[in-house]
């Protein structure tokens, strides 16, 4: 991550507040004992490659012959001495002879006698007079060779024994002998160019407004001091992926021109136990020498997790070691210190009390998805630098982009830049933007040959999401239907509300349940089975009446509960009864049965419209929003979104 904070001095100084003290020189790094043991296998190896080297190119070069040229030169006398073992026989001639291939001539040769051999060979040797050893002069080794050799073991012992002894004492020092160790943290590097501001961020008015109070009180802090007035000491982030929780982070220290601290909290979590809150001391220790500053922790719940809830054992886990010690920095800022924490999460419900409390992170923002307003205005500061077209119309954009958050938004507006490369545009047009939306929410095309039945019952399948979805009071606009097959699905169903939701009716809900049913249901009354195709219906449907029976209380069987989770069935019994499981449980099958019974019933009512966009679908394969409603015979709800 890069920093949104120009220097105050050289890159090399870091920062200081007014009277601070100046940074002591920097230590020289203590030399790690392992590279000690690398310089001794190192040296080990050199002189055990020299000394083969010059056994080799110091030797006589051997010129291997078969037995019966060995024969030969034994029976003309020509051999003067043979150093033999087993049946392996190396030697010299008295006189140079030629090589039996016919290129160059030989002295020195080697052989093998074989097992058959019947030849009286001592014999011969003895009435020639040749010299007989019984060790190979090759195979010799020189007495450097053999000394390495025999001390290589011990010495490669005595260094991992030195190594593991300098990390045991370093251990016991706190410095854990450089393991795990890292240099001290730093202010990250400013940004080159323009720093990020809150003009970089958008669609989160009432956060920017809420973080405003921070930069004010990092520009002015005597003013606060002056009434009595104490910042917090933390803000915490909370919100869905990628809506912009590191973004308002690095705004905030652009805003106020101080150093920012930036850090992941999986970087605390180390295998040696005390590792993670030795660099959490060391992290708060550094910018309290250049307050005022910020430290930023992004993905706190790794760490922050409430305590006893994992699979450590207790206080002695390093993750627990490492909260404790940010809970015990935290309560030693005495307000008047000038470091602010932030930290980022998508998982505020599983973080400790203790770090929530007044004190610590007194103050928790939500950072929630832009409503239209706000991603109209995201989409102009990503599409600021890309050039556009007349005819584009971000707010028609950002109406067909509900629940989108500013990564996603950041992300379309980049696909649809790479739409207008591959197409040899000089900007981007208002198609190029409506296809990346396309491939964003439905996936990418993908060529695939389907049969004309499959392809007759996926059109089927799709048109039965489609006029359910015409036909529920209240439900989402149809805005196209395919039987492109797009990312895993063979046909997509997109639907999307002219304005934004921000609480949802059972009316609604069942409603939606229904669509999703649509495609199962259509292929039950077309051709009496369903298929595979709906799988990800079922994952939809499933999520939406749990939440309805164990969280919304829209169920009176099972009453006003609000305590159940919704992600999981173990989750389940931290909280309810095992009867009372067993009743979600036959209650999300009762309002299921229900839904789909319904939509059976509504697509037989409605077969000839069902019929007439199956058909629609199998000759165009793709039906944009009016055509859908218009071959339907259903008139389009009126748009809500003025």
């Amino acid at each position: 991550m890069t920093n949104s904070v120009p220097p105050r001095q050289s890159p090399d100084q870091p920062w200081r507040s007014e009277g601070a003290p100046p940074p002591s020189p920097p230590q020289r790094p203590r030399r790690r004992l392992g590279g000690w043991g690398g310089m001794i296998l190192t040296a080990l190896a050199v002189f055990l490659i020299t000394d083969a080297l010059l056994s080799f190119f110091g030797g006589p070069t051997s010129q291997s012959i078969s037995y019966t040229e060995f024969s030969k030169q034994l029976g003309a006398g020509n051999i003067t001495k043979i150093y033999a073992k087993g049946d392996a026989i190396q030697g010299e001639l008295k006189s140079s002879a030629p090589v039996p291939s016919g290129k160059g001539t030989y002295k020195n040769f080697d052989t093998q006698r074989p097992s058959f051999a019947d030849d009286k060979i001592w014999s011969q040797l003895t009435r020639h007079n040749v010299t007989v050893t019984a060790e190979p002069v090759v195979q010799q080794r020189s007495f450097l060779a053999n000394l390495l050799l025999s001390l290589a073991p011990m010495l490669l012992l005595v260094a991992l024994w030195i190594i593991i002894a300098r990390r045991m004492s370093g251990a016991l020092s706190g410095g854990l002998g450089g393991l795990g160790r890292k240099a001290p943290p730093k202010p990250v590097a400013p940004e080159e160019g323009r720093r990020t501001t809150f003009d970089d961020v958008a669609g989160i008015d009432e956060v920017e407004a809420e973080l405003s109070e921070v930069v004010d009180f990092l520009k002015r802090p005597d003013a606060y001091r002056r009434l009595g007035a104490r910042m917090p000491r933390g803000v915490l982030l909370a919100g869905p992926p990628g809506t912009g929780k590191t973004l308002l982070a690095r705004a905030v220290a652009g805003e106020a021109d101080v150093p920012f601290f930036s850090a992941s909290a999986s970087e605390f979590i180390e295998m040696i136990v005390g590792v993670g809150a030795s660099r959490v001391r060391e992290l708060f220790n550094e910018a309290r020498k250049v307050a005022p500053a910020i430290i930023f922790i992004d993905e706190i719940d790794t760490i922050g997790r409430a305590r006893g809830s994992g699979s450590g054992m207790g206080g002695h886990d390093e993750r627990e070691q490492t909260l404790n010690q940010i809970l015990t920095e935290m309560d030693g800022f005495s307000g008047s210190e000038g470091v602010v924490v932030l930290a980022a999460t998508n998982r505020a419900d599983v973080l400790d009390p203790a770090l929530l409390r007044p004190g610590r992170f007194d103050r928790t923002v939500q950072v929630s998805p832009p409503d239209r307003a706000g991603r109209e205005a995201i989409l102009r500061i990503h599409t600021r630098d890309v050039p556009l077209g007349q005819q584009v119309d971000l707010a028609h954009v950002a109406r067909s982009t509900p629940g989108m958050t500013g990564a996603e938004l950041a992300n379309l507006a980049n696909e649809a830049a790479l739409l207008a490369v591959k197409r040899n545009l000089d900007a981007v047009g208002q198609p190029e933007l409506s296809d990346a939306l396309e491939k964003v929410q439905l996936g990418a095309e993908r060529p695939l040959v389907m049969p004309y039945e499959e392809r007759r019952r996926t059109a089927y399948h799709e048109s039965g999401h489609a006029l359910l979805g015409m036909l529920q009071p209240g439900a989402d606009p149809v805005r196209k239907v395919t039987i492109v097959p797009r990312g895993r699905a063979l046909g997509v169903t997109l639907s999307t509300p002219d304005a934004d939701r921000y609480a949802y009716t059972e009316e609604y809900l069942r409603g939606r349940i229904i669509g999703a049913l649509g495609g199962m249901a259509a292929e039950q009354t077309v051709f009496g089975v369903i298929t595979t195709g709906a799988e990800s219906d079922l994952e939809q449907v499933t999520n939406i009446v749990r939440g309805m029976v164990a969280r919304w209380g829209m169920s009176e069987r099972i009453g006003r509960l609000t305590a159940l989770p919704q992600d999981a069935q173990q989750a389940y019994g931290l909280a309810a009864a095992p009867a009372t499981l067993d009743a979600v449980d036959a209650e999300m099958r009762r309002i299921v049965d229900e839904c789909y019974e319904h939509a059976c019933r509504l697509l037989t009512e409605h077969r000839p419209q069902l019929d007439a966009l199956a058909e629609a679908l199998l000759e165009r394969e793709t039906l944009e929003e009016d055509e859908a409603y218009r071959t339907a015979g259903i008139p389009r709800p009126e748009r809500t979104d003025s």
